[in-house]
């Protein structure tokens, strides 16, 4: 049987695990209720450019995943400004080298 490696947030879990307590059903409830809403999608109709589209489906095929996917994950990427511009961060190590 293959060991498991844990990482160091499941080794923290493991060491205090005598002093987590149980939840109640209600408790759990909420908890599955928040996690289910967190994960709703909308629908939407959206217009893009033709050949914007077929670079974005080009991508996805790179990324092994399917376009419409690709394209949610950079919008929620964007949103919780995890997106990162490769532009900017070239100027800055560039600028970072010329401050050394």
């Amino acid at each position: 049987m293959k060991k498991i490696k844990l990482n160091k947030n499941e080794k923290a879990i493991e060491k205090n695990i005598l002093s987590y307590k149980p939840i109640s059903a209600k408790e759990h409830g909420k908890i599955i209720k928040i996690i289910k809403k967190a994960n709703e999608k909308k629908n939407i109709s959206l217009r893009v450019n033709t050949q914007d589209l077929n670079l974005l489906r080009v991508r996805a095929e790179k990324e092994g995943i399917p376009y419409q996917t690709f394209i949610s994950s950079i919008l929620h990427k964007f949103v919780t400004e995890q997106l990162l511009d490769q532009k900017e961060i070239i100027k800055s190590i560039q600028l970072l080298n010329q401050n050394s």
